[in-house]
């Protein structure tokens, strides 16, 4: 396996084809998620991981990760820094640094930032390959409450996004001093 290339960008380095690579986070190029955050992935766009997918997620206190959801894989979140709030079958639980949630199939759950500063969150899942129409995005009144419900239990994310901000523009990494 060869190396991958990384190339510069103005808002930082961002992994360009298949292959191996080393790239420090402080340095990549991040993606504005709108309402939900900001995330760096650490794969090229056009050459996703084809077993897992990972990213980097970085919530201010009250924002939420994406909306509550149910997906058919199971997925992993470790709390790199600071503190974040799960929304876990409707209860929430308190997340701090160092804390791992594993998410097997079809539990349903979302992440909102909490504490007094932004939340780092190490993300794994499936890839991107797996298919969309297996989310659910139920209605549920306490992720509600954190702005992080769809309006109608749906599995369409066009229609569970429908209202929502969800892109943005690539940034520069959250924090500079990294």
């Amino acid at each position: 396996m060869s190396e991958a290339r990384i190339d510069d960008t103005e808002t930082g380095r961002a992994v360009a084809g298949d292959g191996w690579f080393v790239l420090n986070l402080s340095e990549a190029s991040w993606e504005r998620k709108g309402e939900f955050g900001v995330r760096c992935r650490l794969e090229a766009p056009d050459a996703r991981f084809p077993h897992f997918g990972l990213n980097v997620h970085v919530l201010a206190p009250g924002q939420p990760s994406s909306l509550y959801h149910a997906e058919s894989a199971q997925e992993g979140f470790l709390v790199l820094a600071g503190e974040c709030l799960a929304v876990i079958d409707g209860r929430e639980r308190a997340l701090r640094q160092w804390d791992y949630f594993h998410c097997p199939p079809g539990t349903r759950h979302v992440l909102v930032g909490a504490g007094a500063g932004p939340c780092a969150v190490l993300m794994v899942g499936s890839p991107r390959s797996a298919s969309l129409s297996e989310i659910l995005y139920p209605e549920d009144p306490v992720a509600a409450r954190h702005g992080a419900a769809a309006a109608h239990t749906t599995r369409s994310s066009k229609q569970a996004y429908a209202d929502r901000s969800f892109t943005g523009p690539p940034q520069p990494a959250p924090w500079p001093d990294a």
